[in-house]
C-alpha cells in the first residue's frame, strides 16, 4: 500500500462548451482570481493551470495588472502554465498544427517564468500515434493523460512509444483528472477517506505516492484546500501539495516496464466519445480550409515575397489552434458556441488568404496582365489543371496556351460568359443616374473600355483590362448632358462585356515555384505541343463512362460507380449512398431502436457535363426517400419522408490514377447518418489512415469495457486504405469497416439535435447535460463532400499516395499579373524542392535564422516526416548553401555546409525540422 499521497491543485478549463467563450471567461477570471489569493496567502500551495496557455492569456488579458503576481508565481515553481497553447482535439486537425500549438504555448509560458515540462493531455478524446516523438523532439520526458489507454496498462505510468520508437514517460490518470475530489467530499473525514482510496487503488501506485487530483471542470480548488490538507496530513499517510511537474519529478520512483506503442484510442477505462469526428461537419471543413491556406501563405510569403508576415501569420495559427480545443472544432458545443468557433476559423482563413495575396502580388508584378502567374505551393514539381478567364474565341478559332518556354499546349474550354450585362430605355432626364454606377472608372465589377454615344443611345464596352486609353468621367458626364438636351425623350442604355469564357489550361509548374502562362488564339505559325500528359480524359457516346488511360469509371444502373484501375483492380458500387437513423447525440452515435435504413434511390439520371480531353465530368442524380425525423420518443424512423435529390460529380482528369468525387444534397431530414460506401473485391482485416505525421492500422474491432460502447469507427485526416480501395479525403473525415470487412464506409453527415442525451443506448453516463443543439442537424443546409478513389491491388504505398493526397487537397495558386500587356513572360522559378518516397513535407515557412548567437538572415524551415514503417531517403535542393537541424521548439541541434543540396536518411516515421539558409556571403535570388 502506497505510504504518501501528493494532492495537485488544479483545474480544468474548457473554454468553451455549453456556454459560449466571453461567458465562460467571465468564470475564469474569478477562479484565477481566488487561485492567486490562494497562493500568496499558502506558500506551501501549488497549482497547476491545466497544461494550456489559453486560460493564463484570456485572463491576463482582462487582469493585466496581475501580470507581475503571475511571473512572480511561475518563477517560484508554485504555479505551473503550459506547455500547450490549447488543449486540443488532436485527431480533428493537421499535425502541424499540434507542433504550433506546442510552439506557440511554450512561448508564451517562456515570457511569463517558463512551461511545465509535461505534456499534459487530460481530456482529450484519445491521442495520436506520434504524439510521444512530438514531446520528446521538443525536449519533454514526460506525459498525464486519462482517455484512451488499453486494458494491457495495470500501473499508474507507462512508457508511451510513437512509430519511430520515442519514448516519454507517461502518468496514467486512470480515475481521471479528478480523483482527488472524492477523498475531499467531507473534509473532516480527509484521511480516512484517503487512506481508504490507497488502499483500493494500491495495485496501481506499488511504492509510489497516491496521486490525487484535486479539481474539477471550471472551478477554483477551494481556499481552505491548504488547511484540509495539513490538517490531514499524519505520520501513517502524510500529504505533500505539489504541482504535477514536482509530482512526477520529485515523488515517483517506480521502474516503468509497460509500454504502449502507437495510438490510444481504447474506450477500457474512459469514454473517448468518437461520435464528435463526425458531427457538425462544416467545422470540420472549415478547419481543413484554413490549415491549408495558412500553410499556404506561409509557403509563398518565405519564397517569394521580401515582406515579413509573421504577426498575420502568428494571428490565423492563434485563431486556428484557438479552435482546435476538445469542445470547440468537435463540435459539441451549443449552436452559439459553434457559430464562434465557425467565425474563427473563418477569420484564420481570411487573415491567411491576406497574406497568401499580397505575397503572389510580388512576381505577379513581373507577369503581363494579359497573362496568369502561377504558383505550386508543394515542394515537387507537378503538372496540373487551371481554370482561367480568358477572351472567348471567335468560331472556329482554337485557344492555346503559351508557357514560358514557348511550347503551346491545347486548352479546354468549359465555359462562356453572358456580354450583355444591361439593356435598358429610359427617359433622357434619367440618364444621369446610370453614370452614378461608375466608380472613377469601374462599373459592374469591370472597368469601361470604351462608350459609344449617339443621338438616343449609350454603349459601355466592359473589360477587365481596358485596351484603351485613358477615361475621363467627367468628360463622360460633359457629353452626356449635352446630348440629353440635344435630344430628349426615350434612349436606350447597353452595358455589354467583351465576351470571355473559362479555359481549363494545362501548366507544369516547378517544386514549389512558379511559372506563367498565356492564352490566346492559335494562327497558322502555332503547332501545339503533344498532349498534355499520355493520358488523355474521353468520354463514351452513352455518355455513362469515363476513361483516361489510367483509370475508368462507369456508371452502374443504381447510380454507384465501376471503377477499373491501370492494374485492373475493380471497385464495384463505389458511391453507394446508405441512410440510417442516429438517435445519439454530439458524442456517440447511436441507431435508434427500430431503424429504416435506406440505400435505394427512386429514380437515377446521368449528365454529361465535361467532354476532354483534359478533364471530364459527370453528374449522378439520385432522389433518396428519406424519414424527415426520429418519432417523438427517438426509438423509431417516422413514417413521413422526403424526397432527397443527391447530386455526385464524377470526374477525371488526364494524368490521374484517381477518380474525384464531390457529392451534394439539400438536408431536410433529422437525426440520421449518411455514410459513402465503397466495396471490397473481398473483404478484409485492417484499414490504414493517415493523418498527424504517421499512417495508422486498424482492425476490424475497438477495445471496450467502460461504459461506452466501442463502435470501430476511425479518424483519417489525409487518406484512408482498406485492401485495394484508397480514398484520398479533403478533410478530417470518420470512416468504419463494415460488413466483416467487405465495404468501406466514409460517414459525409451526422445529424443530430442534441449536445448529449441522457439516456444513450451505447454509453452508460451522459457526457454532458442534455442541452439542445439545433443546428446540428443541418436542416436547410447544402451538405458537401469532395474526395478521390484511387483503386491499387498493391495498397496505399505502393499506389503513392501520400503524393497523391498532398496534389488533391492542394491545387495550385492561380493569379492575374498586373505588368502590362503583351510584355514577355518570365522565367520559371523554383523554390525548395523534396524528393523521396513517402515524404510528407508539412510545413515550408520563414523563420529567423541564427548561428552562433548572431543574426545571419532569415532562414527557410523545412518540417518533413517519413511516412514509411522502412523510412525514406528525402533530398532537397534549392537557394541554400546551410542546413541546420533544429527540434521541435527551433534549438538548433547541428548545422551543415550544403552547396549541392541536402540529403536526409529518415528513420521510419521520423519527423525531421531543417532551416535552410545562404552563407552570409552568398548571393541570394529571392525577390
Amino acid at each position: 500500500m502506497p505510504n504518501s499521497a501528493v494532492f495537485v491543485p488544479h483545474f480544468h478549463w474548457d473554454r468553451e462548451w455549453y456556454e459560449p467563450f466571453q461567458v465562460f471567461r467571465h468564470r475564469l477570471v474569478t477562479a484565477l482570481d481566488t487561485v492567486l489569493e490562494t497562493l500568496e496567502a499558502n506558500p506551501d500551495f501549488r497549482f497547476t493551470v491545466d497544461g494550456q496557455m489559453a486560460a493564463v492569456e484570456d485572463y491576463l488579458e482582462m487582469r493585466p495588472e496581475n501580470r507581475e503576481r503571475v511571473v512572480a508565481l511561475v518563477s517560484e515553481g508554485r504555479l505551473a502554465i503550459g506547455p500547450w497553447l490549447i488543449l486540443l482535439d488532436e485527431f480533428l486537425c493537421s499535425g502541424e498544427t499540434i507542433v504550433r500549438n506546442l510552439q506557440m504555448g511554450w512561448a508564451a509560458a517562456e515570457r511569463l517564468g517558463g512551461a511545465m515540462r509535461i505534456g499534459y493531455l487530460p481530456d482529450m478524446f484519445g491521442h495520436v500515434a506520434q504524439m510521444p516523438q512530438i514531446l520528446a523532439r521538443a525536449g519533454i520526458e514526460h506525459a498525464a493523460l486519462w482517455r484512451g489507454v488499453p486494458g494491457s496498462v495495470e500501473g499508474h505510468a507507462f512508457r508511451w512509444r510513437a512509430p519511430d520508437g520515442s519514448e516519454v514517460r507517461t502518468e496514467f490518470l486512470f480515475d481521471g483528472y479528478d480523483n482527488g475530489l472524492d477523498v475531499l467530499l467531507v473534509p473532516d473525514q480527509l484521511g480516512r477517506a484517503l487512506g481508504e482510496y490507497a488502499q483500493m487503488t494500491a495495485q496501481r501506485w506499488g511504492s509510489d505516492p497516491v496521486l490525487a487530483m484535486a479539481g474539477t471542470d471550471h472551478n477554483a480548488p477551494d481556499p481552505q484546500l491548504a488547511a484540509w490538507l495539513r490538517k490531514a496530513s499524519g505520520a501513517e499517510l502524510p500529504i505533500t501539495v505539489a504541482t504535477l511537474d514536482e509530482y512526477i519529478r520529485e515523488h515517483v520512483r517506480d521502474e516503468v516496464t509497460s509500454v504502449v506503442t502507437g495510438e490510444l484510442r481504447s474506450h477500457v477505462r474512459g469514454n473517448i466519445l468518437p461520435g464528435v469526428l463526425s458531427v457538425r461537419l462544416g467545422l470540420k471543413q472549415r478547419m481543413a480550409l484554413a490549415e491549408r491556406t495558412v500553410d499556404h501563405a506561409e509557403r509563398v510569403n518565405a519564397l517569394w515575397s521580401r515582406r515579413d508576415d509573421s504577426a498575420f501569420l502568428s494571428l490565423a495559427w492563434h485563431k486556428i489552434i484557438e479552435s482546435t480545443a476538445h469542445d470547440s472544432v468537435v463540435g459539441s458545443g451549443t449552436d452559439e458556441t459553434c457559430d464562434q468557433v465557425a467565425a474563427r476559423l473563418a477569420e484564420a482563413a481570411q487573415t491567411a488568404r491576406a497574406v497568401r495575396d499580397a505575397a503572389l502580388a510580388e512576381p505577379a508584378a513581373r507577369v503581363p496582365s494579359d497573362a496568369y502567374l502561377v504558383a505550386n505551393p508543394l515542394p515537387s514539381p507537378r503538372a496540373a489543371l487551371v481554370e482561367v478567364d480568358v477572351l472567348a474565341p471567335a468560331a472556329g478559332t482554337t485557344l492555346v496556351a503559351t508557357g514560358t518556354d514557348g511550347s503551346a499546349h491545347p486548352v479546354q474550354l468549359i465555359s462562356e460568359d453572358p456580354t450583355v450585362l444591361s439593356d435598358e430605355r429610359m427617359d433622357a432626364s434619367q440618364l444621369e443616374r446610370v453614370l452614378r454606377r461608375i466608380h472613377r472608372r469601374e462599373l459592374f465589377g469591370l472597368l469601361i473600355d470604351r462608350y459609344e454615344l449617339t443621338p438616343g443611345s449609350l454603349v459601355f464596352h466592359l473589360a477587365e483590362v481596358p485596351a484603351s486609353g485613358p477615361f475621363d468621367l467627367l468628360i463622360l458626364r460633359r457629353e452626356v448632358a449635352a446630348a440629353a438636351a440635344a435630344h430628349p425623350g426615350e434612349w436606350q442604355v447597353r452595358t455589354l462585356a467583351e465576351a470571355r469564357a473559362t479555359a481549363l489550361v494545362p501548366v507544369h509548374v516547378p517544386a514549389s515555384g512558379l511559372t506563367a502562362v498565356r492564352i490566346s488564339a492559335a494562327d497558322g505559325n502555332t503547332v501545339p505541343a503533344p498532349q498534355f500528359t499520355p493520358a488523355t480524359a474521353t468520354v463514351k457516346p452513352s455518355a455513362d463512362a469515363l476513361s483516361n488511360g489510367l483509370v475508368e469509371v462507369v456508371v452502374a444502373d443504381d447510380g454507384t460507380l465501376v471503377v477499373t484501375g491501370a492494374d485492373g483492380t475493380v471497385l464495384s458500387g463505389v458511391g453507394r449512398l446508405v441512410d440510417g437513423g442516429d438517435r445519439g447525440d454530439s458524442y456517440n452515435y447511436a441507431p435508434p431502436a427500430r431503424d429504416l435504413l435506406v440505400s435505394e434511390p427512386t429514380s437515377v439520371s446521368v449528365e454529361l457535363v465535361e467532354n476532354g480531353p483534359l478533364r471530364s465530368r459527370l453528374r449522378v442524380t439520385r432522389v433518396y426517400e428519406w424519414p424527415d425525423a426520429l418519432t417523438a420518443d427517438r426509438d423509431v424512423r417516422g413514417k413521413t419522408t422526403v424526397p432527397t435529390s443527391v447530386e455526385m460529380l464524377v470526374e477525371l482528369r488526364t494524368g490521374e490514377p484517381f477518380v474525384r468525387i464531390s457529392t451534394a444534397f439539400l438536408n431536410r431530414s433529422a437525426d440520421h447518418r449518411l455514410r459513402f460506401h465503397v466495396p471490397l473485391p473481398r473483404p478484409v482485416t485492417t484499414s490504414a489512415s493517415a493523418g498527424q505525421f504517421a499512417v495508422t492500422e486498424r482492425g476490424l474491432t475497438a477495445e471496450g469495457g467502460w461504459g461506452e460502447y466501442p463502435l470501430p469507427t476511425f479518424p483519417a485526416s489525409t487518406f484512408v486504405s482498406a485492401g485495394p480501395a484508397t480514398v484520398l479525403l479533403d478533410h478530417s473525415s470518420e470512416y468504419e469497416l463494415v460488413d466483416d470487412g467487405s465495404e468501406l464506409a466514409l460517414t459525409l453527415l451526422r445529424a443530430i439535435g442534441s449536445i448529449s442525451v441522457n439516456i444513450h443506448p451505447l454509453r452508460d453516463e451522459p457526457a454532458a447535460s442534455e442541452i439542445p443543439a439545433p443546428g446540428a442537424q443541418d436542416l436547410g443546409m447544402r451538405i458537401e463532400n469532395r474526395l478521390a478513389v484511387l483503386p491499387s491491388v498493391t495498397g496505399w504505398q505502393a499506389a503513392d499516395a501520400v503524393a497523391l493526397a498532398e496534389e488533391f487537397r492542394n491545387d495550385v495558386l492561380v493569379t492575374r499579373g498586373t505588368a502590362p500587356a503583351g510584355g514577355t513572360l518570365p522565367a520559371d522559378v523554383s523554390g525548395v524542392r523534396v524528393d523521396g518516397k513517402d515524404v510528407f513535407v508539412s510545413s515550408i515557412r520563414r523563420v529567423p535564422a541564427d548561428r552562433d548567437g548572431h543574426e545571419v538572415g532569415n532562414g527557410i524551415e523545412v518540417r518533413l516526416t517519413a511516412l514509411s514503417d522502412t523510412g525514406s531517403t528525402a533530398r532537397l535542393t534549392g537557394d541554400f548553401t546551410e542546413a541546420t537541424t533544429v527540434d521541435l521548439l527551433g534549438r538548433p541541434l547541428s548545422t551543415a555546409p550544403s552547396q549541392n543540396g541536402l540529403e536526409l536518411d529518415l528513420a521510419p516515421w521520423e519527423i525531421r525540422t531543417i532551416v535552410l539558409r545562404q552563407h552570409p556571403s552568398a548571393p541570394t535570388s529571392r525577390p
